[in-house]
C-alpha cells in the first residue's frame, strides 16, 4: 500500500507542483530520445562509408544524452518525492494513490489534461480509466 493517499481534490491541488516537473519530464525525454536518434543515424552512417561527419559529433551525442538522462532521473524522483507514481515518461501520465470504498485506487493524469479527472483499479492501468468522481 502507498505511504500517501490523495482526494482528488488534493490530487488537482498538488498539480501546481506536479505539472511543471511532468511537463519538464517530458521535454527531457524527447531530448533524450532525440539523442538517441542521433546516435543511431550516425552509426548508420558510419557504417555505411566512414566518413563525412564531424569527430566531435559522437561526443555531443553521448553527453547530450547522458545529461538529459540525468535530468530525466531528476524529474521523476522529484514527481516521487511528491507522493506520485510516474507510469510513462514520453506522455508525463502520473498516478496519484487513492482510496475508494476501502481499496487502493490510482488517480489519473497526464501532461495536457486541465485536472485530474480519472481513476482506475491497480491492475487495470490506463485502459481502465473512468471518470471522477467516484460512483
Amino acid at each position: 500500500m502507498a505511504e500517501r493517499h490523495f482526494t482528488p481534490e488534493e490530487a488537482n491541488a498538488l498539480l501546481a507542483e506536479v505539472r511543471p516537473a511532468a511537463e519538464e519530464l517530458v521535454a527531457h525525454r524527447r531530448a533524450m530520445a532525440d539523442a538517441a536518434a542521433g546516435q543511431a543515424h550516425l552509426v548508420q552512417r558510419i557504417a555505411g562509408n566512414g566518413g563525412d561527419f564531424d569527430p566531435q559529433e559522437p561526443r555531443s551525442l553521448e553527453e547530450t544524452f547522458e545529461r538529459e538522462a540525468e535530468a530525466v532521473a531528476r524529474c521523476v524522483e522529484r514527481l516521487e518525492r511528491l507522493g506520485v507514481v510516474v507510469k510513462d515518461l514520453e506522455r508525463g501520465l502520473v498516478d496519484f494513490p487513492a482510496l475508494h470504498d476501502g481499496e487502493e485506487v490510482l488517480l489519473c493524469w497526464e501532461v495536457g489534461e486541465d485536472e485530474v479527472a480519472f481513476w482506475h483499479g491497480l491492475e487495470e492501468g490506463f485502459a481502465g480509466r473512468k471518470p471522477l468522481p467516484f460512483d
